[in-house]
């Protein structure tokens, strides 16, 4: 479906599933880097985003998990929380959260209906470049839904970047950014520092920022941004200098722990300004035990999740997607000791899955190829290609053959284990497979 092909009527979204039509045409526009559009549409729903604190947080990895961290931190001191990240595994509700609770399709229909009313009195829907995109109306529905519901916080991923994503329209109360690596080159530079650069965008003046565990050419870049803007600035080295005092989390691997300390720190920040005036007073419930507590009992799907199937054996549901994953997958992968897995992969983009099939090649008893359904997944012939040399055998595959309703897997025997990686659609894939469920579908070029 392109622009053209978008219905004019206001009343044809009937139901969810023209809703998802509507706003996957608008997916099918493509990436629009501006704030123009998005102003001009908060601005016609009184600026939803202003009206309570926000956490921002960028970063190539781990910002969901950061996210998910954060928002389990204010949660667990007694704060209403919305979170908002991408992209979705199964429904698109999962990336508007209310206290964890995902909207309905009933609320983001009527939701999108409301939306499209404004927008189409205030845009041209015929115009491709003037009309907002998918992320936009996702982005926009989900600071109304935080306004309305009267969040005591709310906690926002960057889509993709930083300094033109449609969520830097926030006033935040902190920034932080998780890790920088090499991802989205076409849109974001091709070295570490461009990247940074972008990500660095979402820093603001006198607003703090936590930076996370980032390459030193990476980190100069986003120091000086904040310098620059008068934003005070938390290297989280300075306060977790090596891997045992790292924060413990419920999250596995040693990556989370990194996360943690950019989530603890930012509570530790927080709290700290809110006791001087100097942030929302909802953060003077972040306190250190409670936090530290909370860290041990987060959610956040398919991260190295263990899920036991239906006949003893194992799936961990990955989704280490680029390099800098891989490297977090080599020690994923590692702590399985002498085991070696049977591993199933779809990949989109020949860059990320050439680092991908280096560490898989190393650690799997059997690879299984996949592709998920989406338009940038590699097909058979290339993931082949970007496999080159290896010891295991490797076999074409349909994700409904290798995960079935029911929990089932007939790849693997009990006491197996199989591990799922790649592109994080696949994972959601995978968890629709084995639920029987059908995914919404929806992805927005993340």
């Amino acid at each position: 479906m392109i622009m053209s092909d978008i219905p004019t009527e206001r009343g044809s979204l009937a139901d969810f599933q023209s809703a998802l039509d509507f706003v996957c045409a608008l997916r099918n526009a493509g990436s629009k880097f501006s704030l123009d559009r998005i102003r001009k549409f908060a601005e016609a729903f009184g600026n939803p985003h202003l009206k309570y604190p926000v956490i921002h947080v960028a970063g190539t990895n781990g910002k969901g998990s950061v996210c998910a961290m954060i928002e389990r931190i204010l949660r667990a001191g007694g704060a209403k929380t919305g979170m908002f990240t991408s992209p979705h595994l199964v429904n698109i509700g999962e990336r508007v959260q209310i206290n964890r609770r995902e909207l309905s399709r009933a609320e983001i229909l009527l939701r999108i209906r409301s939306l499209r009313e404004i927008a189409d009195k205030i845009f041209d829907p015929s115009d491709r470049a003037a009309y907002p995109s998918f992320f936009e109306y996702m982005t926009l529905l989900a600071f109304c839904a935080f306004a309305e519901a009267k969040v005591d916080a709310a906690v926002v991923e960057v889509g993709l970047g930083g300094r033109l994503d449609s969520t830097n329209i926030v006033s935040p109360d902190i920034c932080a950014i998780t890790s920088i690596g090499l991802d989205h080159t076409a849109l974001l530079g091709g070295t570490c520092e461009k990247i940074a650069a972008e990500k660095a965008g979402i820093i603001k003046k006198s607003v703090p920022v936590v930076c996370g565990f980032v390459p030193d050419s990476a980190f100069g870049v986003i120091r000086a941004r904040a310098e620059e803007v008068g934003a005070p600035f938390y290297d989280v080295r300075d306060y977790f200098p090596d891997e045992n005092s790292l924060p413990e989390t419920s999250l596995f691997g040693k990556f989370q722990r990194r996360n943690a300390a950019v989530a603890l720190l930012c509570a530790r920040v927080l709290r700290g300004r809110a006791d001087r005036g100097g942030s929302a007073k909802i953060f003077s419930i972040l306190d250190e035990s409670s936090a530290r507590r909370a860290l041990l009992d987060v959610s956040w799907p398919a991260r190295w999740q263990k899920i036991p199937l239906a006949n003893g054996s194992t799936l961990i549901l990955d989704s280490s997607h680029n390099e800098e994953g891989a490297r977090t997958l080599e020690c994923n992968l590692r702590s399985l000791g002498g085991e070696k897995p049977v591993i199933a992969v779809g990949v989109l983009g020949e860059e990320r899955a050439v680092p991908l099939f280096k560490v898989i090649s190393k650690y799997a008893k059997k690879i299984l190829l996949l592709v998920p359904r989406e338009p940038r997944a590699l097909n058979f012939e290339a993931l082949k290609k970007c496999v080159g040399d290896c010891g295991a055998p490797i076999e074409e595959c349909e994700v409904g053959e290798v995960f079935r309703p029911g929990r089932r897997c007939p790849y693997v025997g009990a006491g197996e284990t199989i591990v799922s990686t790649g592109s994080i659609y696949l994972a959601g894939e995978v968890l629709a497979a084995l639920s029987g469920a059908t995914p919404d579908g929806l992805s927005d070029r993340i």
